[in-house]
Formats: C-alpha cells, sequence, structure tokens
C-alpha cells in the first residue's frame, strides 16, 4: 500500500504508521494554496492519500482507492468522479467534537451571566454586583438541534453540570457507528438526552428552551431554517448559540429578533461573511458575543494528533477490509 501524505507531520502517529506491515509512504510539503498540481511521478502510484484537498491533477492517480481528508466539511470532493473509480472517501467528523462543545458550556455560562458587561465593566472601574451576573446554568434546559458528534459531547458536558438536555432531530437516535470519537466523550449509544422531539414537535421543543445550540451541517435544505417563526417560538429569556454554519440562522431574522429583545443574546462562531464587516451590527449588540471561528479549528492544540490517530486508524481497517471510520457516500457527491 503506497501512501501519499499531505499535510503536517504528528511524529509519534507517522511512527505507527510505519510499523503497519506492507505500508510504504511519501511526504510532500503541505501548501497554503487552495489547489495544486502535483507532479505525475509523485502522485502515479498512489494508493492512498492523506490530505486537506486532493490535487487538482487526482486523475492522473489511477491506483487510488482511498482519500482521507482533513476537514468534516468536504466540498473539495464533490463533483470529481470519485464515485465512478469506486475510490472511499472518508471525513473528519469527530475531531473537533471537543473544543466545540466546550466553547457550548463556556458561551453559556458567559451569556448568561453577561460576561461581556462585567469586562466592559472591568475596563470602566465600574463596581456593579447586580443579581444578573450571578446566575448559574445548572437546571437550565439545553436544546440541541442535531445530534452529530458535536450535539452528543454538548450533552456530555450539559448532562455532568446538572442541565437538563433536550434534543430534536429528524430521525430516531441510534448508536454511532464506524464514527469517529475521542475514548471517553461524546454520547455512542444515544442514551443522554432527557427528551427526544422529532421536527413535528418542533414547538414544544423550542418552547421550554434557555439554550438553544445548533449543531446541525450547513446544507442547502438547513439554510436559514432558523428563521423568525422559530426564533419567535423561543421564550425572551432564551439565549441561541451558533458553532455550526452562519446561513442556517436567517440573518435578518436574528437581528430583528436581538433588537427587539424577542430573545435574550446570542454567541456566534459562524458567520455570514468572513471576515464580517466593520460596520455590521451584530459587533456592537451588548447581548451578543462573536468569536471567529474558532470554537475547533486545525489551530487547535489536539487536531493534527487527532486527524493522524483517525488516518492510521482507516489504515490499518482498510488493509483489514473492515468498515472505515467516517465513511462518505461517494455516490451522493
Amino acid at each position: 500500500m503506497n501512501i501519499l501524505i499531505d499535510m503536517p507531520i504528528f511524529e509519534p502517529k507517522l511512527r505507527e504508521l510505519q510499523d503497519i506491515p506492507g505500508v510504504t509512504f511519501s511526504l510532500v510539503e503541505p501548501s497554503e494554496a487552495r489547489l495544486r498540481k502535483l507532479p505525475e511521478d509523485v502522485i502515479k502510484d498512489c494508493d492512498v492519500l492523506f490530505c486537506t484537498i486532493p490535487p487538482e491533477n487526482h486523475k492522473e492517480m489511477q491506483h487510488l482507492k482511498f482519500i482521507q481528508i482533513s476537514s468534516a466539511g468536504y466540498n473539495q470532493l464533490v463533483g470529481q468522479g470519485f464515485d465512478e473509480r469506486n475510490i472511499k472517501l472518508c471525513n473528519a467528523l469527530g475531531i473537533s467534537d471537543i473544543p466545540i462543545a466546550e466553547w457550548n458550556i463556556a458561551m453559556m455560562i458567559n451569556l448568561s451571566r453577561d460576561m461581556r458587561q462585567i469586562f466592559h465593566n472591568q475596563d470602566t472601574q465600574t463596581w456593579d454586583r447586580a443579581a444578573r451576573f450571578q446566575y448559574e446554568v445548572r437546571g437550565s434546559v439545553v436544546g440541541i438541534w442535531g445530534y452529530g458528534g458535536i450535539g452528543r459531547q454538548t450533552a456530555r458536558l450539559a448532562k455532568a453540570m446538572g442541565m437538563k438536555v433536550h434534543v430534536l432531530v429528524r430521525k430516531e437516535i441510534k448508536p454511532r457507528e464506524n464514527m469517529y470519537c475521542v475514548e471517553g466523550t461524546g454520547d455512542v449509544e444515544g442514551v443522554l438526552p432527557d427528551s427526544v422531539f422529532f421536527m413535528s414537535d418542533k414547538e414544544a421543543f423550542l418552547k421550554e428552551l434557555d439554550f438553544l445550540v445548533i449543531a446541525m451541517p450547513g446544507t442547502e435544505s438547513n439554510i436559514s431554517i432558523i428563521d423568525s417563526e422559530v426564533l419567535g417560538m423561543l421564550k425572551p429569556s432564551a439565549f441561541l448559540l451558533n458553532p455550526a454554519r452562519g446561513p442556517i440562522v436567517e440573518e435578518a431574522a436574528l437581528l430583528d429578533a436581538l433588537q427587539n429583545n424577542r430573545i435574550a443574546g446570542a454567541a456566534l462562531d459562524t458567520h455570514y461573511y468572513y471576515p464580517m464587516p466593520a460596520d455590521h451590527p451584530l459587533w456592537k449588540m451588548p447581548n451578543v458575543i462573536l468569536t471567529p471561528h474558532i470554537s475547533g479549528s486545525s489551530a487547535s492544540p489536539n487536531f493534527l494528533e487527532r486527524i493522524w490517530d483517525l488516518f492510521v486508524q482507516n489504515v490499518r481497517r482498510l488493509k483489514e477490509n473492515r468498515p472505515l471510520l467516517n465513511e462518505l457516500d461517494a455516490k451522493g457527491l
């Protein structure tokens, strides 16, 4: 098995790869370029590719059987004809579940205690011990819309802090199989939620929440799914958290809900523009926390170790003809 690695190196896992019988590999210097060609002599005998974006001339890789990408999103694989070549494809779901779930918990505490104002008070030497700065999240109802890896790890942390977890899903929650998950995290068996709602019960789900966490993928069918009707079903005291994709929440509806106190506030890590324009009203809203899409990213200190762990596990599975972790349906691309 000849492997081509177009990724930064994580030495301990590279050594594990070296110890797998029958495996050889080549390294190419990672590039900042979104798309590039690689020399034919480097790629022609490649069976396995480990990368973020496949090379522009991937069709010259006549022996290619498997691609592992380092991102959860996989638009870079769409329309490339991999299904016609029977190439197995896997993404990086699960790599960032832990930091994103921790961002969710941090934002719940920051929003509920109005830490944004407390930091402003510190800057202005204002001594204010108001009751609103002393809220506790224990006993709150957290609603998680979508129950993949991020939702499951958020549920685990929320339950540990004494919060009630409600989940809104399209289909029955089942145990997760053949998905990457750091040991001791998440909810592999799907048993943590206190209540599970389906789309037909959306209003019943929304009206009880103190926090709504968006944990669904940014598919075309989910764009603007959080609209004025949905936001209107929340309590005026509820907070919205979006670490998923900005456009899942309709921009005009969110601005209206925040400006007119239809919801209490929001924490947004994903946005409508990259970067957000300096004159966008969300920047100055006192009930909004903006972070620049850093809840979980390749700059996270554990990212490299985990993506290499996933890749090495999949190489072993490929050699043993076992199901791969995070395998995508190539026919759907």
